[in-house]
């Protein structure tokens, strides 16, 4: 099953208008994320020069300013398809919805559970300068039904688009809730309008701190709040049976600091807190290991932060997960001192050099059976013609002939199809599993690199000001004249 979810790429508001257009390119171009590149391509653009030629188009047509592009997001189901098959049934989704009249990119992602494809398109036609235009219902009219239908042609299940809706689909609305922002504003919210609950005697009271925390608050039908940071109100009674307004008013009444206490270790973890069981004890640590748990130490008082406020500090929670995940490399590498971790980075280079010669090797193995791998794509296209003129319709007599003359030249090469097929697989698990080792081997490198290069710009700035305090010593010592 797959889903289509669309966003729009508007202008930035600033003098660069294509700032969110060139960022949103960016981002689906990472090579971590598309196998080095390999799941990523153009139609009527470079991959690499995307944007300037999106650029170009608008220019020449004097339409620089307002809506950039679209991004197009092709969600799977996870385990039901390979990065390669994503590919592929995106390339004709793009080839069929875009017809060729726009300049667009995509590229399929394989970092998640979920495998998805990102499609970004110019807002404007590089034949005759029109813009695209989305109108209301085009998900359910033409945008899904093509995914449904070219999900079917692959084996796959598809979303019922009439008992479902754009909406109806829960991880679509669940994305479409969360878009605004990278942190889960639900649970946020819901930490709030618990810790508010505890505090309040009334309804109104709780009205008031939820106020003074920064939230917006409507009171229509349905109670709704939205916190700074996030684009949209939420409904509190979508947050679950507990936060309804009846509920909220009844839990005011009911709840006191032991049941908020007692529920909120149940339920809730903060979002920053680093795993306790993968911190050593203080006292074992040696060398540059203190460094890095230090850091960590200063970072953790984000606990005591607002949690409404994540949203005003979300660099330093990326700041303290990389310092985490930098400490604990220290750790499990038994790394003590800048000496060790070049020693770490040298070895991490030989094996990614492997990796890359390992590679290599296979592209090299693999490029001798693609002529047969191409034979065995003409019979699997033959295939539904064969079994149709075995099961007597005569039709496909010319057909049945090119299916055996294909059988025959494999046969005279010593393979079936299904060795074929089975070489082909041989070959891609171990292209995957390569990927995956060069992958994990090159996010340690690049961890490793960092490392050093922080302990020596911390080295020259502690040496700057060593000989700046010499300087001012050196001063003070001259005699006065």
């Amino acid at each position: 099953m797959a889903i289509t979810k669309i966003l729009t790429i508007n202008d930035s508001g600033v003098k660069f208008s294509g700032k969110h257009l060139k960022q949103a390119i960016d981002y689906i171009l990472d090579a971590e994320k598309t196998q080095d590149g390999r799941l990523v391509t153009g139609i009527n653009c470079q991959p690499g020069k995307a944007f300037e030629q999106m650029l170009g188009t608008k220019q020449k047509y004097g339409k620089t300013d307002k809506r950039q592009g679209y991004h197009f997001i092709i969600s799977f189901e996870a385990g039901e398809v390979t990065p390669e098959t994503a590919f592929e049934i995106i390339g004709k989704f793009v080839n069929e919805y875009l017809g060729g009249e726009y300049e667009s990119i995509f590229a399929v992602h394989d970092n998640t559970q979920h495998i998805h494809g990102h499609i970004i398109f110019n807002s404007v036609d590089y034949l005759n300068g029109r813009k695209y235009r989305y109108e209301k219902g085009d998900w359910a009219k033409i945008i899904q039904p093509i995914t449904n239908r070219l999900c079917e042609e692959y084996g796959l299940s598809t979303i019922d688009i009439e008992k479902q809706g754009r909406y109806g689909n829960q991880r679509y609305k669940d994305w479409n809730e969360f878009r605004d922002g990278k942190f889960i504003w639900r649970d946020m919210i819901k930490r709030d309008v618990d810790a508010c609950i505890m505090q309040s005697d009334s309804f109104e009271g709780f009205l008031d701190i939820m106020l003074e925390k920064g939230y917006d608050i409507k009171q229509n039908k349905y109670l709704a709040v939205r916190p700074q940071g996030m684009g949209r109100f939420c409904r509190c009674k979508s947050l679950g049976d507990d936060y309804t307004e009846e509920r909220i008013r009844a839990r005011i009444r009911s709840e006191s600091m032991g049941s908020y206490a007692k529920r909120d270790k149940e339920q809730h973890s903060y979002i920053f807190e680093p795993p306790e069981d993968e911190f050593l004890r203080r006292t074992k640590l040696k060398g540059i290991q203190k460094t890095y748990y230090a850091k960590i130490c200063r970072i953790r008082h984000l606990e005591k932060l607002p949690y409404s406020k994540a949203w005003k500090y979300r660099d330093e929670i990326r700041k303290m997960n990389e310092c985490h995940e930098k400490y604990l490399f220290l750790v499990k590498n038994d790394v003590h001192s800048i000496t060790e971790l070049a020693a770490v980075r040298d070895n991490l280079e030989l094996k990614a050099g492997k990796c890359q010669d390992e590679r290599r090797q296979m592209y090299r193995e693999r490029k001798q059976f693609e002529p047969l791998f191409a034979v065995a794509d003409e019979m699997k296209q033959l295939a539904p013609a064969e079994q149709s003129y075995l099961a007597g319709d005569d039709f496909f007599e010319k057909e049945h002939k090119g299916y055996q003359a294909l059988e025959r030249k494999l046969r005279n090469e010593g393979y079936t199809l299904e060795e074929i097929e089975s070489i082909r697989k041989n070959y891609k698990d171990k292209l995957s599993g390569n990927y995956q080792r060069r992958k994990e081997i090159g996010k340690k490198l690049k961890m490793s690199r960092e490392m050093i290069a922080e302990f020596m710009e911390s080295a020259e700035r502690v040496k700057e000001k060593q000989e700046e305090k010499n300087r001012v010593e050196n001063r003070q010592e001259q005699p006065k004249r």
